[in-house]
């Protein structure tokens, strides 16, 4: 087993077994995991927002949104050799990490993370296989690309394989 690549927040990377890949302090972020189940070339991605186009100059981070950060991590994928054909997905994070009186949808961040991202899966064709979603604690992930393994861990739960 090769070591751990780390990835930051609004941040994604690559891949190649038989490194593993993680990503620290999924609150109402979403962390993006893809692999491609033949060549095992795998991927993820820090989501922090769920549109790019809903803020006014949102700068070049495409891995910041769900929309542009998921197709850039599929793209850099295929460049790879990987093919969206055979590509699946798994997911984890969009927790509701503050509870606010006045709770409208713009504060439901984590909720309108998992929704973009699981709306963009959808348009590429890539299969959700397994999702770790909501609730109120933060996670840290590690993704194994070559056996699928998404391993999640929070404070005071049981370390959780997806």
């Amino acid at each position: 087993m090769g070591g751990l690549i780390k990835v930051g927040m609004a941040d994604l990377k690559l891949c190649l077994p038989p490194e593993g890949i993680t990503t620290l302090g999924l609150g109402s972020c979403v962390g993006v995991a893809i692999r491609d189940t033949n060549n095992k070339i795998g991927g993820l991605a820090h989501v922090m927002l769920p549109d790019s186009k809903a803020i006014k100059n949102a700068g070049t981070n495409l891995a910041k949104f769900a929309d542009t950060g998921v197709m850039e991590l599929v793209r850099l994928m295929e460049q790879k050799g990987a093919r969206r054909i055979r590509m699946v997905a798994k997911i984890a994070g969009g927790a509701k990490m503050f509870d606010f009186k006045n709770d409208n949808a713009l504060m439901q961040v984590g909720d309108r993370n998992v929704e973009a991202v699981k709306k963009k899966l959808k348009e590429l064709g890539i299969r959700l296989l397994a999702e770790d979603c909501g609730l109120n604690f933060g996670r840290t992930v590690e993704f194994f690309p070559e056996t699928g393994d998404f391993v999640i861990k929070a404070v005071g739960k049981p370390v959780k394989t997806i």
